[in-house]
């Protein structure tokens, strides 16, 4: 404690009181004296307000106007100011409490004590603002909170940093033409109930951006604004899909080399049988038969571009007819192995949607269910319409009668790069295909049994006739497009 007052006797008293209940003091005569030991830091300064240099109402301006010592509580006191006036202007001058001669003891020690708990409770408060904006700083993603009048009242240096140097934000800079500045949008604010979250192509950038409403105790109607740069997730996401796309595409090139080898041997034998014969009747017979190979094979290889290469934009896509040209494209690799590919396709609605994509998903459950089946028996492919969640759509189940899939790792399936293949799967192949439905506003699901006498896996794919997100997978093309370009 530091006690300043002209009088010693005074001084005396107030040491000895403060001194019973625990307390260590220092004392001044002066107001010079008080600047000089207040540098010190003490807990509390007892300042009279009658000093012979200085009068106490500067010398705790001065305390108070100077950041090393604004913390210090001010306890004024007098025995001549005592008119409800000079309260007033020893606390506006920053005093934290004001007491009159006679002082009793108690009275005075309770003072002391509760400007105590109130610096102890300013000091917790000051810390506890800083771990958090702290913390706040050190997030990798842009945060803003914004008040119940939708203006930003604080964030964090990562916003700034995504936004860039075009952005000058302001406290008070209202949220809505941020969005649109930044996203050319300020849907995510509209129609808020809880969370609002979307994807946005800003340049280069690909963002992901949130809006979380905050009703927590006296917070009410306010907001968080989060913004993260997911551009190195999607460029990664992009690669994985590529890679496994590329692997695909190898190995139906098997799948078509078996398709197209045995059209070509028809024709070399035929071209052969027709340079050998004298009959022109039975020449034309020959080339006719030709023709016929090479419609096959024109037909094997429409079907392999049309997996590779896929459309601009979503289109209405028959499903029934896609999955048949595929299982057309792995009848023979399946017949090599010993077992019959069987597909019933009853009519259903086209699906919006990329063709290439589908195949790709298609292809991939087909290969695995007959690479998966036994010998001498069939896997069942079938397409049919059906409604579900009030969603009319196309149904596709393909069953197989292999070993099933242990109970242990039927929640890996789908994760990247699992795989029960060692070296001949990449890992990857249900984790796009997941992938790839879900943009379709579909899903993708299993049941499998090990029992045996009855194993088996049946993977079920539905797609919605419209996707509740119509613009999500023109979205999504867009961005894998500029990730390829760049």
């Amino acid at each position: 404690m530091l006690i300043a007052d002209d009088r010693e006797e005074n001084r005396y008293v107030l040491c000895r009181v403060l001194e019973a209940a625990g307390y260590d003091c220092a004392t001044a005569s002066t107001g010079r004296g008080v600047l000089e030991i207040v540098q010190t830091l003490p807990d509390v300064v007892i300042l009279d307000v009658h000093l012979p240099d200085v009068s106490g109402f500067d010398v705790c301006r001065q305390i108070k106007g100077d950041p090393r010592t604004s913390a210090i509580s001010v306890l004024q006191i007098s025995a001549s100011f005592i008119a409800s006036a000079d309260k007033v202007r020893a606390l506006e001058a920053g005093a934290d409490g004001y007491l009159t001669h006679p002082i009793d003891g108690t009275v005075l020690v309770a003072t002391v004590r509760g400007l105590l708990r109130l610096r102890t409770a300013e000091v917790t408060a000051t810390k506890t603002a800083e771990y958090w904006q702290s913390a706040f700083d050190a997030l990798g993603e842009g945060l803003a909170v914004i008040d119940d009048r939708d203006c930003m009242v604080r964030w964090n240096h990562a916003l700034t940093e995504i936004c860039g140097t075009g952005f000058h934000l302001q406290t008070g800079h209202d949220a809505a033409a941020f969005l649109e500045q930044l996203l050319g949008t300020s849907d995510l604010l509209r129609n808020l109930e809880k969370r609002n979250t979307g994807e946005f192509t800003v340049g280069s950038k690909t963002l992901q951006v949130s809006v979380s409403r905050v009703e927590s105790g006296s917070i009410q109607n306010e907001k968080i604004l989060i913004v993260a740069d997911i551009t190195d997730r999607k460029l990664a996401e992009y690669a994985l899909r590529t890679a496994e796309k590329l692997a695909a595409t190898g190995r139906l090139a098997s799948a078509i080399a078996h398709e197209i080898n045995n059209p070509l041997e028809a024709l070399t034998n035929l071209i052969y049988l027709a340079g050998a014969s004298d009959s022109i009747h039975h020449v034309h017979e020959l080339l006719s038969q030709a023709n016929v190979e090479l419609a096959r094979v024109a037909r094997i290889t429409k079907q392999a571009l049309a997996f590779h290469r896929d459309t601009q934009r979503p289109v209405p896509v028959e499903v029934g007819s896609l999955v048949s040209d595929i299982v057309a494209l792995y009848e023979r690799s399946a017949a090599a192995r010993r077992v019959v590919l069987r597909c019933r396709c009853s009519p259903s609605p086209p699906i919006r949607g990329f063709p290439g994509q589908f195949s790709q998903v298609f292809s991939n459950l087909i290969r695995n269910a007959a690479e998966a089946a036994p010998p001498e028996t069939a896997v069942d492919i079938r397409v049919r319409s059906i409604f579900r969640s009030g969603r009319e759509g196309a149904r596709v189940t393909i069953h197989d009668r292999g070993s099933g899939i242990p109970g242990e790792i039927k929640g890996r399936i789908f994760d990247p790069f699992f795989t029960t293949k060692a070296l001949k799967g990449s890992g990857l192949g249900l984790w796009v295909s997941q992938s790839i439905i879900s943009r379709h506003g579909g899903t993708i699901r299993f049941r499998s049994s090990v029992r045996t006498g009855a194993s088996g896996t049946t993977f079920e794919v539905f797609l919605p006739r419209d996707t509740e997100h119509p613009n999500s997978m023109s979205e999504d093309w867009n961005t894998d497009q500029q990730l390829q370009a760049s």
